[in-house]
């Protein structure tokens, strides 16, 4: 593509470099995207990757140089093995669309000329860079969103807009920024915090990136809340050598498979899940209506992309005001303008993963009460749907489940959930600290003050360790006045 930029910007462009890390499914360690990112900048005269688009702007040639960088970007994202399944996130500068000669169909030109779906790019905007009073985010999005781009949103929780920015303009996938993720297994305000956003986002049909994790704990309790993705320099560092790209990563899997038998939770969510065919997003309406004919029963309807991914679902109540008007069916019918008339009717959908805690999804679940369910995934892919009266059925057996385990005066788990800690404990090589109580003279405190009165006093001292200890400890009681305590070291 044709470029107007200085000489001094054409040998600083032929001078930076692109490298790719991986973004990973975080159920499975397969390889979902991989965002771009700028190298030798130093190289090529600038102080750091913000100070190149920083002189950019500054000289007036910041959007014809972003276009020259895509198709550079573009270009070495097809030397990846397979990238036809793999996602690009592309990085946007915010002040793209300050810029007067910004134009609509330049990128659409450049990936028809390279042969790369649409499908396939994701524009990343960080939300730390405020806009001018000009223009506002809500219009950068909405510009990509109508031109059927997918949008993330990076750094969420530490800009601008905050929870704003989700409430005016939902974008696809949110990327949760590396200060909440640091050490969250150990800080019980940042995991409740990332737990809030992560299943706020899910409830709006947003997929979550837990961006910049390190360790194996911060992975484990970023999928335990509920995140879809994952990327760091655990999975891997940056890298300009696409080959070193790979399709599934061993270690994450290993680790993820490891947690995944412990949980065991997938069986259960299979058996109450309903495998209704999902619908291509391109489907003609004729179809869609035949399909809810053919099948009486059936109410909802999963709508995927070309991919098999979800987007959404489509409830028979949606197209009924259509076919109960006079003209309406003609309308739902006309497919002379060639797009897509489902895009306008499908609503977002929780989406999770069948590896996901039932615990996870009861609580997505009941957070929302407008919810007809939820979309299930295996390796981001369409798997099934739970309905609600599916979720509730989930919820009572395990709250029967509960009720079985728990000691029944305390409501701590009993001795079978003793058993299986201790079985699980033993199956691996990490050190642990098991400890045993028993309250001393206890059988005389209660022949003299009462049963009642001793029961409280139980009571009492459940509730201190609850308070006392972190949730890194297991606590349970045994019965009467004996109780059980476990912490990993």
């Amino acid at each position: 593509m044709k470029t107007k930029l200085p000489k001094v910007w054409l040998e600083a462009l032929e001078i930076l470099d692109i490298a790719f890390q991986p973004i990973l499914n975080i159920h499975t360690g397969k390889i979902f995207a991989v965002e771009s990112l700028l190298r030798n900048f130093q190289e090529a005269g600038f102080k750091s990757i913000f100070s190149v688009f920083d002189q950019a702007f500054e000289d007036r040639v910041l959007y014809d140089f972003d276009i020259a960088l895509r198709e550079k970007t573009f270009k070495k994202y097809k030397t990846i093995q397979d990238f036809e399944n793999i996602k690009l996130f592309y990085n946007l500068d915010n002040r793209l669309f300050e810029c007067p000669h910004s134009s609509n169909s330049n990128t659409e030109k450049l990936l028809k000329s390279l042969e790369i779906k649409k499908d396939n790019i994701f524009f990343e905007i960080s939300e730390r860079h405020e806009l001018s009073s000009t223009i506002s985010m809500n219009r950068v999005l909405q510009h990509y969103k109508n031109e059927n781009y997918s949008i993330v949103i990076d750094d969420f929780g530490v800009g601008f807009s905050g929870y704003k920015l989700l409430y005016d303009t939902t974008p696809d996938i949110l990327k949760i920024d590396r200060f909440f993720l640091q050490d969250i297994e150990k800080n019980i305000k940042k995991k409740l915090m990332v737990r809030n956003i992560t299943h706020l986002a899910i409830q709006l049909g947003i997929k979550v990136v837990a961006e910049g994790v390190q360790t194996k704990a911060e992975l484990l309790t970023c999928k335990d809340i509920g995140c879809h993705l994952v990327q760091g320099y655990l999975v891997q560092r940056p890298t300009r050598t696409t080959s070193e790209i790979l399709k599934e990563y061993t270690d994450i899997k290993t680790t993820v498979e490891s947690n995944k038998r412990e949980n065991g939770s997938s069986t259960k969510i299979a058996i109450h899940l309903d495998k209704t065919i999902a619908l291509d997003i391109n489907t003609k309406m004729s179809s869609v209506i035949k399909n809810f004919k053919d099948n009486p029963n059936i109410s909802i309807i999963p709508i995927v992309n070309t991919y098999n991914e979800p987007m959404g679902i489509l409830h028979e109540d949606q197209i009924k005001e259509f076919l109960y008007s006079p003209f309406g069916i003609s309308l739902l019918l006309n497919d002379e303008s060639g797009k897509s008339k489902l895009k306008n009717s499908i609503q977002r959908c929780g989406t999770t993963d069948i590896n996901s805690s039932i615990s996870t999804i009861i609580e997505l679940f009941s957070n929302n009460p407008e919810s007809l369910g939820i979309i299930i995934t295996n390796n981001s892919k369409y798997y099934g749907f739970l309905s609600a009266r599916a979720i509730i059925n989930l919820m009572n057996e395990e709250n029967l489940i509960l009720a079985r385990d728990q000691n029944p005066l305390t409501r701590l788990p009993g001795n079978t959930m003793i058993e299986k800690y201790i079985s699980k404990s033993t199956q691996n090589n990490k050190k642990y600290i098991l400890s045993y109580f028993d309250l001393d003279n206890f059988k005389a405190f209660n022949d003299v003050y009462g049963f009642r009165n001793g029961d409280r006093v139980i009571q009492l001292f459940a509730d201190m360790m609850r308070k006392e200890l972190s949730q890194n400890f297991f606590i349970a009681h045994i019965g009467g006045d004996d109780f059980f305590l476990c912490a990993r070291v």
